[in-house]
């Protein structure tokens, strides 16, 4: 896991080693640190984000085991089958 503001000191110096770690594939996801949700990287709720609650991954095995969650909008099968197995938890 990757949180944006430790990308870079400044906003270009970010967007710049963003940009290379997604061109290598190091960052094929994004989510929210906060509300612990992942999904694709052109997702519209990912791009509305605050920036200092960004954070990127590399697959989404590295998502769950960090404890988050997919999204419902861009990742809807994925979503449907985490909340299932979550039912099956409780």
């Amino acid at each position: 896991m990757r949180k944006y503001t430790e990308l870079g000191r400044n906003v270009f110096g970010r967007l710049r080693m963003l940009s290379a770690l997604i061109g290598t594939g190091e960052i094929c996801l994004g989510g929210n640190c906060h509300l612990k949700i992942y999904g694709q990287l052109t997702c519209a709720s990912g791009k509305r984000l605050k920036p200092q609650n960004r954070v990127f991954f590399k697959n989404e095995e590295e998502a769950l085991q960090h404890g988050y969650r997919p999204c419902g909008h861009c990742m809807p099968k994925e979503y449907q089958d985490w909340k299932k197995e979550r039912d099956l938890q409780f």
